[in-house]
């Protein structure tokens, strides 16, 4: 214990670090399979004990007016861009990202906060008719109560971004769970925070395990949870937290069609269908995974992409397109999956294996993959991967397309390209997703953006955009009788 002493990441409740725990769990480096560091194993009592803290925190941060809570969180932010080089090597030592994709990552996370900040001077209710003569009627928000975050690894300073600002501007006190492949970060930033001004108790941050995100769901202060992850975990934590009838926003995965028709910009349509497929090696809920295209331009396509893709670099340098799938785990599933797809006769037309690379080989590297053949009866034509993997099929025209589409059971996002804006228009109308894009790739949601999706890929709540508002705080009407001044 004492060799690893230093390589501990601790609990912070109440603006201090705390193990309470001497259960560890190991935070695996992806790019070389080598231990970085320990984290703590939180059971229910450190769980319940952070609550505990956010609880009685509560009442002081939501009754501090919005407007002031948005100055703290604007230092908050200052701070963010001071420390963005250090946050983006960590996200890098963290994931396998190159150091340049996790600039842009935390560049974004620092945009959201910002847009956030804001929402301090537009906290706004609105003011209600009334049926009865002298009443006057207005609604205000105010804060949800104490609120479990519970975040994934694939990006993890802009999912952490995304939840804690709507949280800290609405009066929210936080228990967040870090990612198991991000823990270090979520401390960071935590840290960042409270040297911000943010008060000791209204921002804590737990590590652990899936039991540890249980015990979170399960305790009865906990008001509000915000989860992104899988589909599966997502109904498990409707399923505990309806016990309560506590509220949950729970944005979760994705199988999301890349269109391209007859008329597409070739060019345009590779580049975002290599983009949307393989970057952050596949690990996007907003990933494309499935490619639709139309049979005139087919093989066309299919040649121009099979030459760029094959070109894609693996490996953490600035000059890579995509680094390791974020463990081990995920990465035997990934090549389970390819086994499962030859066992079903469908072709892999690219990829398909771990990387060969020497300097790679310890690592949780996996070739860009394309697939074909697929029958949309089997199994494996609906599972999201989450990795660097799509599947490629061709029909005959837009209404078969949207019949591919919706095959599927989630409804994340969409894409489509084409030159004729009628049919992208139309396709828009008709896909059930949450977002669609033309002409570009099936993600690039911003900080005033909604973002969610239908079926499988959520349950209808939208973060972030304002209307993440409405998941974060409670809506109050308040009214008055005016008395009859006898004027």
């Amino acid at each position: 214990m004492k060799n690893i002493q230093g390589k501990i990441i601790l609990n912070i409740v109440n603006g201090k670090k705390l193990q309470a725990s001497k259960k560890l769990l190991k935070k695996i480096n992806p790019h070389n399979g080598k231990i970085q560091k320990y984290f703590v194993n939180s059971n229910k009592t450190i769980v319940n004990m952070a609550v505990d803290v956010a609880h009685s925190s509560h009442c002081r941060w939501s009754q501090i007016t919005p407007i002031a809570r948005g100055k703290i969180l604007s230092e908050f932010v200052s701070n963010l861009k001071n420390e963005s080089k250090s946050l983006a090597s960590m996200v890098a030592s963290e994931t396998g990202k190159s150091l340049n994709h996790a600039l842009g990552e935390v560049a974004g996370a620092i945009l959201q906060g910002e847009f956030f900040a804001g929402e301090g001077m537009r906290l706004y209710g609105k003011s209600l008719t009334s049926s009865i003569d002298g009443r006057s009627s207005y609604t205000v928000r105010v804060s949800a109560g104490v609120t479990g975050l519970i975040v994934p690894d694939n990006t993890p300073i802009a999912t952490i971004e995304w939840k804690i600002f709507h949280s800290l501007i609405c009066g929210i006190t936080i228990v967040l769970e870090s990612s198991e492949d991000a823990p270090e970060l979520a401390n960071k930033i935590a840290e960042i925070g409270l040297r911000s001004g943010i008060p000791d108790g209204v921002f804590n941050v737990i590590h652990g395990d899936r039991n540890t995100g249980i015990h979170l769901v399960e305790n009865e202060k906990v008001k509000l949870i915000s989860f992104t992850g899988s589909t599966l975990a997502g109904i498990d934590i409707a399923s505990r937290a309806s016990q309560r009838l506590a509220r949950v926003s729970l944005e979760l995965g994705g199988k999301n069609p890349f269109i391209v028709c007859d008329d597409a910009d070739l060019d345009n349509a590779v580049h975002w269908a290599i983009l949307s497929a393989y970057s952050n090696a596949g690990q996007r809920c907003a990933a494309a995974s499935r490619l639709i295209v139309f049979k005139n331009i087919y093989e066309s396509f299919l040649d121009l992409f099979l030459q760029k893709a094959s070109k894609l670099k693996l490996g953490l340098s600035n000059t890579a397109d995509l680094g390791p799938v974020i463990n081990k785990k995920q990465y035997k599933n990934i090549l389970k999956y390819f086994n499962d797809v030859r066992e079903e006769g469908a072709n892999i037309l690219l990829g398909g294996c771990r990387s060969k690379a020497k300097n790679l080989k310890n690592g949780f590297y996996i070739n860009p993959t394309l697939i074909s053949s697929l029958r949309p009866s089997s199994r494996l034509y609906d599972l999201e991967i989450f990795g660097p993997v799509a599947h490629i099929e061709k029909v005959e025209n837009i209404e078969q397309a949207l019949d591919r589409c919706h095959e599927s059971q989630y409804g994340l996002t969409a894409a489509i390209h084409t030159q004729n804006i009628n049919l992208a228009n139309f396709f828009a109308h008709q896909i059930r997703s949450g977002l669609v894009n033309v002409n570009l790739g099936t993600f690039g949601s911003e900080p005033h953006m909604p973002f969610g999706g239908f079926g499988l890929s959520g349950n209808g709540t939208r973060e972030p955009g304002t209307e993440a508002l409405d998941v974060y705080s409670e809506l109050k009407n308040i009214s008055f009788l005016t008395q009859d001044l006898n004027l």
